[in-house]
């Protein structure tokens, strides 16, 4: 992985390829969207039980790259999938400077209230949402006007707390890990870099019984420390890799590169990378279109459409 000083100068070389490739990667987040599909029967999920959980992330809500409409869009987009559960996986807000509007939360979360799914619309925080909040991380502590809004739009949000569901008799629990990197380096927690609000044990310790549990966890790194009493583990974050040249990601922001870029891999559990729907340092795409992810477990669906 290169420093984000590097990755600024190869977006500014980007220039040099022409207008065409700029007019693309801007255009690429408005004009395109897919839905990435993934059949998966999990060891620890009844091969008999069919779940399908539609997942949406990184938003990064602004004009015009995230528009109110846009957002709309991909709301109706995502029931049309007539999912099960539909999860919400953090970074609600702008994730970069090069902005005509930062949307604020009171005018994003409603939108997102019109989703609609059987059991329910279940939410966790991203790193921007954190970030963005100066208050918070100023004092070091409080909640998000992200979390508030989410929770006013009638979403729940969960930091280390899980929930029950069943379907057709079948239990389940969802798992919604704090962020892991909450909070931005200041003089105040110094010389640690980054500080999360997550607590791994203490999430999984809330799960009372042997029903199969899936993960909500922003960012996927935690994928190595995720014991195998967990069935499914959803994240975001990395945007794919957001620019993506003949299968080269000049960024990928993880520790483990390449490994939890995108996609579905394995640990101890079964882990999806969602690639997201916008954009994080710069308003462009190459190569990672936005996508909406729908993961299907126990049952039968196309890779991608």
């Amino acid at each position: 992985m290169i420093s984000r000083r590097h990755f600024l100068r190869f977006l500014a070389g980007l220039g040099a390829t022409g207008v065409s490739t700029v007019a693309y990667g801007f255009g690429e987040p408005a004009l395109r969207l897919r839905v990435a599909r993934y059949n998966i029967t999990p060891p620890q999920w009844p091969a008999d039980f069919r779940l399908r959980i539609a997942v949406i992330t990184d938003l990064h809500a602004c004009d015009p790259w995230m528009s109110l409409a846009r957002i709309e869009a991909i709301v109706e987009r995502t029931n049309a999938l007539r999912a099960d559960v539909i999860v919400l996986l953090g970074d609600y807000v702008a994730g970069h400077r090069h902005v005509t509007r930062t949307i604020p939360a009171s005018e994003w979360a409603p939108v997102l209230g019109g989703l609609k799914a059987p059991l329910g619309v279940h939410a966790v925080l991203g790193n921007h949402d954190w970030w963005d909040d100066r208050t918070v991380q100023r004092e070091g502590q409080g909640v998000t006007v992200a979390r508030r809004a989410l929770e006013a739009a009638g979403l729940p949000v969960y930091e280390n707390d899980v929930v029950r569901l069943t379907k057709t008799g079948r239990p389940f629990w969802l798992a919604g890990l704090g962020d892991q990197l909450a909070y931005l380096p200041t003089r105040r927690f110094r010389p640690v870099k980054r500080i999360g609000v997550d607590d791994l044990a203490a999430t999984l310790g809330k799960v009372t019984d042997a029903a199969p549990v899936i993960l909500l966890a922003h960012e996927p790194d935690v994928a190595v420390r995720v014991p195998a009493r967990v069935a499914l583990q959803l994240s975001g974050h990395t945007h794919g890799g957001q620019v993506r040249l003949f299968g080269w990601s000049p960024v990928i922001p993880s520790h483990y590169g390449k490994r939890f870029a995108y996609g579905h891999t394995r640990t101890q559990c079964d882990v999806v990378v969602s690639g997201g729907l916008g954009c994080s340092i710069m308003p462009f795409r190459i190569g990672v279109p936005p996508e909406i992810a729908l993961v299907t477990l126990g049952g039968s669906a196309p890779a991608v459409s």
